[in-house]
């Protein structure tokens, strides 16, 4: 309850401050940074009076941030307190009321805990296999499956995060455990079964191709990926983490996004999207900025979780999701006529993509780490364009965390 809502809180507020002032000292000034007194000359008034500079009680006190104390200094004897019937204990009449799902929101709220390291890969937990699905059409190049496992009680994460998972067997090089793999996670916090105890992950299998005899050769074929790709329903997977920081949503729903992805670097992606345009949450309700989606593959057959974002289109308000398919071997760029790769989007779209970017849009890439030097290249010459210093942008988009890289 804000002062403005209560006038007990206002009271308490005062009797707080009065209690603080009878305070020992050092006990008083005990919340003060130690920087902050050498800053102002040790106790020294080298400050103005009255400029907060040594503290704030919005910042440093119990206000947290609400600016209540501000507002009733600037305000003077005009400030009120809103009345007691500005609060109420129903919705208005005709109000529309939804049960939002809520029991995994408290993961990545301001004042929660971000899940970490549930399980580390010297101790992993142990995930079963709830069901595993094709995820492109034949006549795409390799093979992309789906893979959805049930997780122990407890194991929790949030969009953005990773999984590592520890393929079965011993290392024929040294001898040992295989090491652990580090897969985007696919799902949202609540999995797809809405059930918030289930993962999915999109896995494609990594295989070499002999150059000569253009045949499989299976000596030097991804050991994890392949055990994902050909596991069945109730087959034990050995499972660490979730891990990550750096590709998370942004805290501000009102924040626009930007999510270029190439092949499997769909996979956080698709969480962010169940997230902001399916799922029933308190994320989707709150969500007002808008999401543009920029995915690569070779061919249209390779097109990951289609379906899914045509529907998230239908769901979405009008101008509030943009999707846009690179597809390399049938699409043309308008730059030199060639084949159509995510940097050429970027290019045809640099006037926009920087608008967004200088309205304080995040983006976050997600794939291959080859895809990266080209992007690169083109939002230099995107910024040259408009007569922008890049690495100077670069280092400013970093700063205000709007830049998120994950590529492997």
């Amino acid at each position: 309850t804000t002062p403005k809502k209560n006038n007990m809180t206002m009271r308490l507020f005062y009797i707080g401050a009065v209690a603080a002032a009878s305070l020992p000292s050092a006990l008083a000034f005990s919340a003060i940074a130690p920087d902050k007194i050498k800053k102002a000359g040790a106790g020294v008034p080298i400050h103005s009076s009255g400029d907060l500079s040594l503290f704030d009680p919005n910042e440093n006190g119990l206000r947290q941030g609400t600016n209540d104390l501000k507002e009733r200094i600037t305000s003077g004897k005009s400030y009120t307190i809103l009345p007691p019937q500005t609060i109420v204990d129903a919705p208005p009449a005709g109000t529309i009321v939804e049960e939002a799902q809520h029991f995994l929101e408290h993961l990545d709220s301001f004042d929660g805990e971000l899940p970490l390291n549930f399980a580390k890969p010297p101790a992993p937990a142990t995930a079963t296999v709830l069901g595993r699905a094709k995820l492109i059409a034949d006549d795409a190049p390799g093979d992309i499956e789906h893979v959805i496992m049930k997780l122990p009680e407890g194991f929790h994460y949030v969009e953005g995060q990773s999984l590592s998972v520890i393929p079965p067997g011993i290392d024929a090089k040294n001898g040992r455990k295989h090491k652990p793999r580090l897969y985007s996670i696919a799902s949202t916090r609540y999995g797809d079964l809405l059930d918030g105890n289930t993962i999915s992950l999109c896995v494609r299998r990594a295989e070499y191709y002999d150059p000569v005899t253009g045949l499989v050769d299976p000596a030097k074929k991804g050991v994890c990926s392949n055990f994902l790709c050909d596991v069945q329903p109730g087959d034990e997977v050995s499972v660490a983490g979730p891990v990550g920081k750096t590709m998370l949503l942004p805290k501000d729903p009102t924040t626009d996004i930007i999510m270029i992805a190439t092949g499997t670097g769909i996979a956080p992606f698709r969480g962010f999207m169940h997230r902001l345009f399916m799922e029933n949450t308190l994320a989707k309700h709150m969500f007002g900025g808008s999401a543009w989606l920029v995915l690569g593959v070779p061919v249209s057959g390779g097109l990951l979780y289609k379906e899914e974002f045509d529907c998230m289109m239908r769901n979405a308000s009008p101008g509030q999701l943009k999707i846009d398919y690179a597809i390399s071997r049938e699409m043309t760029n308008t730059i030199d006529g060639g084949k159509l790769y995510v940097q050429h989007v970027i290019a045809q779209n640099g006037k926009e993509l920087f608008d967004r970017l200088d309205n304080g849009a995040n983006v976050y890439f997600c794939g291959l780490k080859g895809m990266m030097p080209p992007i690169l290249e083109t939002l230099e010459m995107v910024a040259e364009s408009q007569g922008v210093v890049w690495s100077e942008k670069l280092s400013a988009l970093k700063k205000n965390n709007q830049w998120h890289v994950e590529v492997y």
